[in-house]
């Protein structure tokens, strides 16, 4: 497979996941189907050739020593608790150089306890104004949106408290239906940072995991995310 990196803004986009180690980790609210995220995941990481080891339990992050051999970890995981040795297992092994990304839910409202968890991450869900919604996505400038075009979709447009450090990819508008007083707020909808030596890529849409099937331009921005995040 051929490889190449584009170079730019201190960032590296990585197009290959050919035998790079993928650790796939999914489980929580079940309304956000993370079993079929996982399994939609792991059908296109066969596809890439990667190694891929999946889990649906959090003592996965109990051992740091394992999860530093990773290099990048997909987590869909929401609305659940990391004990505090899990937490710094997790946050030490990106920092080290573990990549981890995710979409919605899964990633943005994983552990609403554990704030080391959220710094890394860069951001936090806080609310989805009028539940399901239409609204349109618009890509900024940036090697990992290169070619992709805006798009509307039906789902969750998320709110986020974010972290000023990320270097936003793509953004939404709220109408201002719901909360009059949001109108017109211009919110990231996917984003990538550094946590130390290691790569966060996030994307909010995805309440359904079947909205990648749906709207193929999340899904390239998604794969693409995965694809930076993992470790060189």
């Amino acid at each position: 497979m051929l490889l190449f990196s584009i170079i730019t803004q201190n960032f590296i986009y990585s197009q290959s996941l050919e035998d790079k180690n993928v650790l796939v980790v999914w489980g929580g609210y079940k309304p956000h189907q993370p079993k079929l995220f996982a399994k939609n995941i792991i059908n296109w990481l066969k596809k890439e050739k990667a190694n891929i080891h999946e889990s649906n339990n959090l003592n996965v992050y109990s051992n740091y020593d394992s999860l530093i051999k990773f290099d990048l970890i997909i987590q869909s995981v929401t609305m659940m608790n990391l004990s505090s040795k899990q937490e710094k297992n997790l946050t030490n092994a990106v920092k080290n150089g573990v990549g981890i990304a995710g979409s919605h839910g899964g990633l943005g409202d994983s552990f609403r306890n554990n704030t080391a968890y959220q710094f890394m991450i860069g951001g936090q869900f806080v609310e989805h104004p009028g539940g399901k919604v239409n609204f349109k996505v618009r890509m900024l400038k940036d090697p990992l949106t290169k070619g992709l075009n805006d798009f509307e979709i039906f789902s969750e447009q998320y709110y986020l408290h974010y972290d000023p450090n990320i270097k936003i990819l793509a953004t939404t508008k709220y109408d201002g239906n719901t909360y009059p007083w949001i109108k017109d707020v211009v919110m990231p909808v996917a984003w990538k940072k550094m946590y130390g030596k290691g790569k966060v890529f996030y994307i909010s849409i995805g309440h359904d995991p079947n909205e990648f099937v749906e709207y193929p331009e999340g899904w390239k921005l998604l794969t693409r995310g995965f694809e930076w995040a993992s470790k060189n």
